[in-house]
C-alpha cells in the first residue's frame, strides 16, 4: 500500500510515517517500480501497537529500543517482555494516580449539590 493509503488507514500523516521510518520505529518500506514506498498490510498491526505504547506514555527512546529488539527476531523476546512489564508498572501507577484524582474531583463536584 502506498504511503497515502497507510496514512488514511492509520490516522498518521505521511510526514509522521516517514519520520518513524527514518528514526527506526518503522521498518524501511519496500519500493515499487517507480521508487515509491510500498507497505505490506502487516505494518498496520505494528503501527497500532506503537500507538498504544505512545498513548500510554512510553518514551520514544524505549519505543525505539523495543523496535530494535523486534527487528532482531525471537531471540530478544525476553528483553522485549521485560521492557513491556516495566512499562506496564508505570502505566498501572499512572492509572492509580488518575483514579485518586478522579475521587477528589467527584468529591468536589458532589460538594456543589
Amino acid at each position: 500500500m502506498k504511503i497515502g493509503d497507510l496514512a488514511k488507514r492509520t490516522g498518521l500523516s505521511a510526514h509522521t510515517i516517514r519520520y518513524y521510518e527514518r528514526i527506526g520505529l518503522l521498518p524501511r518500506a519496500g519500493r515499487d517500480a517507480s521508487g515509491h514506498r510500498d507497505y505490506d498490510d502487516a505494518i498496520l498491526g505494528w503501527i497500532e501497537f506503537l500507538g498504544h505504547l505512545k498513548s500510554t506514555g512510553m518514551p520514544i527512546r524505549d519505543m525505539l529500543l523495543y523496535a530494535a529488539l523486534r527487528e532482531q527476531g525471537p531471540k530478544t523476546g525476553p528483553e522485549r517482555k521485560d521492557l513491556l512489564q516495566a512499562h506496564r508498572e508505570i502505566v498501572r501507577a499512572r492509572v492509580a494516580e488518575l483514579q485518586a484524582n478522579l475521587v477528589v474531583l467527584d468529591a468536589k463536584i458532589g460538594s456543589y449539590s
